[in-house]
């Protein structure tokens, strides 16, 4: 006959007592991620060497924030601080790379969340720059007004690239920033946005979706700056994002080359269907551009205020 240990659990109360610790741990989860690290910034310097960067460049700071998403309580708060952060900086350029407003989970199109762009917009409007402040659209952008998105932006004094390059001079050098419609759109045309670039000069693209840069990278482009990702929002330790958007599986953040061409995603601001980030904190980038020296990383964490 065989004796059971009252200390030693049946399947079923172990499975039991390890759904309750699951759902715990979930709700924890849930909790830290809506609660805390929603809103807690993270500041990364990301100095990175262009071969063709002329010497007049070296050393330009480049300010990017992404995916802001607008909501007056999930996210207008980080957005503010850290367009405080941003003007601290001071930096010669600032790039916004999409995605400003949210599309509604129930519609394909969606005009009625453009109008998220104006406050959205507002607290924009501070940043400042020597060199100018840039930006381009993303998906929930290009799907609900795209035309309303860049009149809020354009109102605030931020240049909306539409398939287009404009140069940056210093010291009598130039180098080119660019931008693409949105690629998920499909209104993204390299062609036209290059066409009046020398093959020789350095070239910025901004370009809202990560993975357009296997298509940048055949191109006389030497950096590309993209978003879209969210670097997951969910993610799981030592584990890679699981749930990606289209166009943002192969490179879903941070630094890497593609080619010859430097890529960098940034995991943006603010959120999508649930207001959580888990291991993926909201980020505010600032690259120093180099001529050619070592490249590399630091973040910083910024408490919350």
């Amino acid at each position: 006959m065989t004796l059971l240990n009252p200390a030693q659990p049946t399947r079923r109360e172990f499975l039991r007592t390890a759904a309750k610790v699951g759902a715990g741990a979930v709700l924890a989860t849930a909790g830290y991620g809506g609660l805390f690290e929603r809103s807690h910034l993270v500041m990364r310097h990301v100095e990175i060497p262009l071969a063709r960067l002329p010497e007049a460049f070296d050393g330009l700071t480049i300010a990017q924030l992404s995916d802001l998403h607008y909501h007056p309580h999930f996210s207008a708060d980080v957005i503010r601080r850290a367009v405080e952060l941003v003007v601290q900086m001071n930096p010669d350029v600032i790039a916004l790379t999409g995605d400003f407003v949210t599309l509604s989970e129930f519609r394909n199109v969606d005009p009625e969340a453009a109008k998220a762009a104006d406050p959205c917009a507002e607290l924009l409007a501070p940043l400042r720059a020597k060199l100018g402040v840039y930006a381009v659209l993303g998906n929930h952008d290009a799907y609900t007004d795209p035309g309303y998105v860049t009149e809020a932006l354009s109102s605030r004094k931020i240049k909306v690239l539409q398939n287009e390059a404009l140069p940056l001079e210093r010291d009598g050098q130039r180098m080119w920033i660019a931008g693409v419609q949105d690629v998920l759109a499909g209104f993204a045309d390299l062609d036209t946005t290059l066409r009046q670039i020398p093959a020789r000069d350095t070239v910025v693209l901004l370009a809202h979706e990560p993975d357009f840069a296997d298509e940048a990278a055949k191109r006389p482009v030497d950096l590309q700056l993209s978003g879209h990702s969210h670097g997951g929002q969910i993610r799981f330790p030592l584990l890679p994002p699981l749930v990606l958007p289209k166009l943002a599986w192969k490179y879903p953040m941070g630094l890497r080359n593609v080619g010859q061409m430097a890529l960098y995603t940034n995991i943006g601001i603010g959120t999508i269907g649930v207001p959580i980030r888990v291991l993926a904190p909201p980020e505010v980038t600032l690259f120093t551009l180099r001529a050619g020296k070592t490249q590399g990383t630091k973040s910083r964490s910024l408490a919350a205020t």
